[in-house]
């Protein structure tokens, strides 16, 4: 199997759970969906890695057994397939919009759903739900509290250079299972 890779890198995760953590992020060309926030914009631009390539430059960037490698775009899961497991000794990541399954050989499912989706479902049942917040989706995301258990993020939207800090603080203190989620490597000014 070969991988459409936009970007190996080595650096800090920024959002959710895992923030502060050492990660080598694979960026994976392709999405399945079109939102003007994505802070990808290179879906079709990338090179082409075998598996071989792809697990050797990982390992190449990965410090100690500590850091961890996440699964990015796009949408990782046009790519990453249940009969082709990659770096089985690392703690592997994935951030996915929800809308197709994930490989049972991931550690931990970050899921930015970027449609209504409700969890868990039966494509996924992920370990934490991240959402830009947008305006209008309050019902959803009242239902999405109500109806999925584990961690929940609520991260401001940055539209045409402006963000909506503090009406996404409002919320999280009128719906207290929400948590802010800041994007810190854009705040501190890493990659």
């Amino acid at each position: 199997m070969n991988y459409k890779v936009n970007e190996i890198f080595y650096s800090l995760q920024a959002e959710g759970k895992h923030a502060g953590t050492a990660a080598v992020f694979v960026r994976l060309c392709g999405c399945n969906l079109k939102c003007p926030w994505c802070d990808t914009k290179y879906h079709t631009q990338g090179e082409v890695y075998t598996k071989e390539e792809l697990e050797e430059k990982v390992r190449s960037l990965i410090k100690d057994e500590y850091a961890i490698v996440v699964f990015t775009g796009g949408e990782p899961t046009l790519q990453l397939k249940e009969e082709e497991e990659l770096l089985p000794e690392l703690y592997r990541c994935i951030e996915t919009n929800g809308t197709n399954p994930v490989p049972s050989w991931i550690n931990w499912v970050t899921c930015s759903p970027k449609t209504d989706i409700l969890f868990p479902n039966d494509k996924l049942d992920p370990d934490e739900v991240k959402v830009v917040y947008e305006y209008g989706r309050d019902k959803y995301l009242k239902k999405l509290a109500e109806s999925y258990q584990g961690e929940l993020y609520l991260q401001p939207l940055e539209l045409n250079g402006k963000m909506n800090t503090q009406e996404t603080v409002d919320f999280i203190k009128e719906n207290p299972r929400y948590k802010l989620s800041l994007q810190f490597h854009k705040i501190i000014g890493i990659r």
